[in-house]
């Protein structure tokens, strides 16, 4: 590959890197939703909206220990966001589901994703969506195996 193509890729990766979080904040955190984070946000989505998760397997999703997001879970339940339960069949077991707000909040940052993709692949042929889909894999594989391991 030549040099300037790979300063082009390097700077469009940087750019879009150092960016997409600050856009996605400004883009989510609206005054609705102004009593919370960015990253409380993304916890919100992984609990989902289906059936109560274990607090050790949204840490897990998350790759944050459940200590980090035991201090996280108080401030969303706080807030109003999240309600959390003890298993009746395993006292041991944290469950943790979305309350009424937190599935408005959910569904707003999901919308907000949405919208993204929907721009992202509006004008794409299908060949170029599969390259897409593959090149993003590719990156996605590079982070999980050098810092992920």
């Amino acid at each position: 590959m030549e040099k300037g193509t790979n300063r082009t890729l390097n700077e469009l990766l940087v750019h879009l890197l150092n960016n997409v979080m600050d856009i996605e904040a400004e883009a989510v955190i609206t005054e609705e939703f102004k009593d919370i984070s960015n990253n409380d946000m993304h916890i919100i989505e992984a609990i989902g909206i289906d059936e109560p998760r274990k607090m050790s397997s949204i840490a897990k999703s998350l790759s944050i220990t459940v200590g980090t997001l035991t201090t996280n879970m108080n401030n969303l339940e706080d807030k109003g966001y999240i309600s959390r339960e003890r298993s009746k069949t395993d006292k041991r077991v944290v469950l943790v589901r979305l309350t009424e707000k937190g599935r408005k909040a959910f569904f707003h940052h999901r919308d907000f994703h949405r919208q993204m993709i929907r721009s992202v692949v509006k004008d794409l042929e299908e060949d170029e969506m599969k390259v897409l889909i593959k090149c993003l894999q590719k990156l996605t594989r590079f982070f999980d195996e050098q810092y992920h391991k």
